[in-house]
């Protein structure tokens, strides 16, 4: 399907890897002009040679700390002189570590909040107004199905994230009809993350090797399989385009049926 987004600018935020990188390499891939952000230069890199190759757009890769607001200050400014312009926000950002409530104190609050709410209202605050000039202004927020379903040993990913969904709910309506804005809810991804936490599940004997961990991961999915990444990205890029023009204020999963609410 053609999404329409041939010379549209998007700015992926947490995007040298893993779910971000997958928003920006369909969006790339559909002709957009993609800035991507992270903190390892030489991940971001790799990123930005792998996006190079995927589309016919211009690729930015940023060095971006998104607890920083002044950091997120300068990566918008540096898309929109870069390209002209903004259409697209996809924001993304690294999830808190695994602990339950006792084990976390104060300052994992904290932290996990400036990570994954601030970094979204500082960057939403940064680019409403170049929104506003395009006619296809999009912002589309990465999640989490703990959103909807908590998961054990998650509680700051259960707890905080839920802020972010409010938000959109609440811009949504705020910001129509000039600028949409929509939730992802993705489940369990096939992502370095994913492939990470499974290594580890082996070493600790959690798992007899990393295709038995990967089949328990995806023994309550319906699908009976993880997802690619390449998935989750083609409902990201579609979401932005004018394919879902009256898509406005919706949580979309995208986790093979795992939710049962």
């Amino acid at each position: 399907m053609n999404l329409d987004l041939d010379g549209n600018a998007a700015l992926v935020t947490a995007s040298s890897s893993g779910l971000g990188l997958a928003s920006a390499t369909t969006l790339a891939s559909e002709g957009a002009h993609v800035t991507i952000c992270g903190r390892d230069p030489d991940r971001l890199a790799a990123a930005r040679d792998d996006l190079a190759d995927a589309g016919s757009g211009e690729v930015l890769a940023l060095e971006c700390d998104l607890t920083d607001p002044n950091e997120i200050s300068r990566l918008v400014s540096r898309t929109v002189d870069e390209f002209g312009g903004l259409d697209h926000l996809v924001t993304s950002a690294g999830g808190p570590p695994s602990t339950t409530f006792l084990e976390t104190d104060e300052q994992d609050w904290y932290q996990a909040y400036d990570l994954l709410v601030m970094s979204v209202v500082w960057i939403v605050e940064e680019v409403h107004a170049h929104l506003l000039e395009s006619d296809v202004g999009s912002i589309t927020c990465i999640t989490s199905t703990t959103v909807q379903e908590v998961t054990d040993g998650l509680v700051l990913s259960n707890s905080v994230r839920r802020a972010v969904v409010g938000l959109v709910k609440t811009i949504s309506r705020e910001f129509a009809p000039e600028i949409r804005a929509n939730a992802v809810m993705p489940g369990t991804i096939e992502t370095p993350r994913i492939e990470e936490l499974v290594e580890a599940g082996v070493e600790r004997g959690t798992y007899a090797d990393y295709d038995a961990g990967i089949t328990e991961l995806a023994a309550e999915i319906p699908l009976e399989r993880l997802g690619e990444p390449a998935e989750f990205g083609d409902v990201v890029a579609f979401l932005a385009s004018s394919r879902a023009s009256f898509v406005n204020g919706a949580s979309v999963p995208i986790d093979g049926g795992l939710l049962r609410s």
